[in-house]
């Protein structure tokens, strides 16, 4: 079994985006060596600046680390990482860990770890919660899914990352409970975004209206985080509109194969791809408001 040491342990990190770079950079933080990789290179500069070396694969990366972290987009992009030519798995070295940090679907996560198993490597799912404000200040929440000795060796490098890091069962289980977190978020959001239209219609100063509302039962993240960015009209990404989708609809599939009606989840799903018709999907979630601005032609300003 792997033991993780600063200055000792090698790490590898795929996927230096919005929150990737700061998950790795915490990591570098803590003393380990690290190697990366990102589609493009410019977004990795930061890490490259403070010390990481460059490869030019995923298999690379796999080839000069001990535990290997993907945090990239969809579940296409986690197989060609992961399970292609030129990916992870074709790199590592049995007794490495492969961590993926994606939001992807269960079955893939379940997939990986048969075919790591099967070459003497670990896997482990840990897909997180926190968005890029949770990433940069190191608050994530870590849902983990694999073997509780790979998880329990990991913890010095999920320490790095997060607040909150729970041990949810065996493989696709730190998936799966992602997508109890992704469906939550989808009815807060939509609630949070009514809130604010019904407040300015109804006359109401949205920040005092806020100061009261965020302190009671309708206390949530959205309020605190999200909120008043959509009141400065500021969409910039924490979590891509995309992304976003992506989860919505992994969730749908997984409660379609288990006999489950999500009518909610649903509803919200089909509002987000109207954002993206918009032209939005690149903005970060709460973006949402502008197609239900557009749906009730009414556009919220700041007092």
């Amino acid at each position: 079994m792997i033991k993780v040491e600063p200055g000792k342990t090698k790490i590898g990190w795929i996927g230096t985006g919005v929150m990737g770079r700061w998950m790795c950079e915490h990591v570098m933080n803590k003393g380990f060596p690290m190697t990366v990789y990102n589609r493009t290179k410019a977004k990795a500069q930061p890490l490259l600046d403070k010390g990481a070396t460059w490869v030019d694969s995923p298999r690379a990366v796999a080839e000069n680390a001990d535990v290997i972290f993907t945090m990239v987009g969809f579940p296409a992009d986690v197989r060609e990482t992961v399970l292609g030519e030129h990916g992870t798995l074709a790199g590592a070295q049995p007794g490495s860990v492969l961590v993926d940090m994606t939001t992807t679907e269960p079955s893939l996560a379940q997939e990986i770890y048969a075919k790591a198993q099967a070459k003497g490597v670990f896997s482990v799912d840990a897909p997180v919660s926190g968005g890029d404000v949770g990433a940069r200040e190191a608050r994530l929440s870590i849902m983990v899914g694999g073997d509780k000795e790979v998880v329990d060796a990991l913890q010095p490098l999920f320490e790095a990352m997060g607040k909150n890091i729970v041990y949810q069962g065996g493989p696709g289980a730190g998936q799966h409970t992602k997508m109890c977190n992704q469906i939550i978020i989808a009815g807060t959001m939509i609630g949070m975004c009514e809130c604010l239209l019904y407040g300015y219609k109804a006359g109401l100063n949205l920040e005092t209206m806020l100061a009261c509302i965020a302190r009671g039962a309708a206390q949530c993240w959205a309020l605190d985080n999200l909120a008043p960015r959509i009141l400065k009209r500021n969409f910039d990404p924490g979590f891509f509109v995309e992304h976003f989708i992506k989860d919505m609809g992994i969730a749908l599939d997984e409660a379609k194969r288990m006999g489950l009606s999500l009518p909610g989840l649903a509803l919200v799903h089909q509002l987000y791809l109207a954002v993206q018709a918009q032209g939005h999907g690149r903005k970060g979630t709460h973006a949402l408001m502008l197609a239900l601005e557009q749906m009730s032609q009414t556009t919220i300003a700041s007092p």
